[in-house]
């Protein structure tokens, strides 16, 4: 069967918006560098927009070569800071608070219909077709109803505000600015934790720690899995990429295989700890660095700084937590 949204054609609608921002950014004479600011979103929105063309026009080989030259320009590019910020039409103060005044909290009601709209398709659009045609992708069902919610959010926002279409993409140019390239690195990060798994990291993994460590010691093994998995999130900057190569290594040959650990409270426990890491790293922009860029504070690792003594409680919590909750 056909389906009328599929996880490509989302890929394009991302890409298409994306090269929206790229034609802005080059009219925005008040970006002083406004060639090399476009060139790193137009090399983004091009894998979205162009890869599968290319890898049916140039073959896999090629094709992810180019892309993979194509990743490394835009870290060039972000790590020599040739990113920059433009000039973007802004409300008055006096406006802004009119609009406040009329609004009211119904400026929330965008922001939760995502999550609301998500969930919904997500569990009640399975296998829902008309006419012989899936309507949201059903490999990629969450991601395809992630795309609806946000479309029906924008309109909704559309409709409270009395904006346009051209404002709303005028200002994601201002947010997607003001945070910058860190707004791309957790999936920069997330094909990174592929590329380890490729590797197979996690028998490399497995093969250190036998080196120092005594596979008897339970103790000892259910602290590096839980400071290992906090340590390798905060250079991945996901817990999703870190939890592979960590549970290949540490937990399903010692703790599950030879110590017999319950796997639910296990591996729950350690994705847990995982995100400790998170909010200990700049890695994980999303979490860190972005809201500090939106509520632009002096100190862009503010936020973590505040978390750090928290995240070390809660890591050292879980190690004990997973020593006597996982053993039988």
């Amino acid at each position: 069967m056909s389906t009328l949204l599929t996880i490509n054609r989302v890929y394009y609608l991302i890409g298409i918006i994306v090269m929206i921002l790229v034609v802005m950014t080059l009219r925005d004479r008040g970006n002083p560098k406004r060639f090399t600011t476009a060139l790193f979103w137009f090399l983004f929105g091009a894998i979205f927009l162009f890869g599968d063309l290319m890898v049916e026009n140039l073959g896999k080989s090629l094709a992810y070569r180019i892309m993979g030259g194509g990743v490394i320009v835009i870290a060039l590019l972000a790590g020599c800071g040739l990113v920059g910020k433009g000039k973007y039409p802004m409300a008055t103060d006096e406006q802004r608070e009119a609009s406040a005044l009329r609004i009211k909290n119904w400026l929330f009601l965008p922001a939760l219909l995502i999550p609301i709209i998500t969930v919904i398709c997500t569990l009640f659009m399975k296998n829902v077709s008309i006419g012989g045609v899936y309507l949201l992708d059903q490999k990629q069902l969450t991601l395809a109803s992630l795309c609806v919610a946000s479309v029906a959010a924008i309109l909704t926002g559309w409709w409270i505000t009395k904006g346009s279409p051209v404002q709303a993409i005028a200002q994601s140019r201002r947010i997607v600015d003001t945070v910058g390239w860190a707004i791309i690195l957790p999936q920069m990060l997330a094909m990174l934790g592929g590329v380890f798994i490729v590797a197979n990291t996690g028998e490399s993994v497995r093969k250190v720690v036998e080196l120092f460590v005594n596979p008897e010691n339970r103790f000892m093994l259910v602290v590096i899995y839980c400071v290992g998995m906090a340590v390798f999130t905060m250079i991945m900057g996901n817990a999703f990429a870190a939890f592979p190569v960590l549970t290949a290594g540490i937990a399903v040959p010692f703790l599950i295989t030879h110590h017999h650990a319950d796997p639910a409270p296990l591996l729950a426990i350690g994705m847990y700890a995982g995100y400790c890491g998170t909010l200990m790293t700049p890695m994980a922009a999303n979490f860190n660095i972005v809201p500090a860029a939106l509520l632009e504070l002096k100190d862009k690792y503010q936020v973590i700084k505040i978390q750090i003594p928290s995240a070390l409680a809660i890591l050292l919590a879980n190690v004990f937590l997973m020593y006597f909750l996982s053993f039988r």
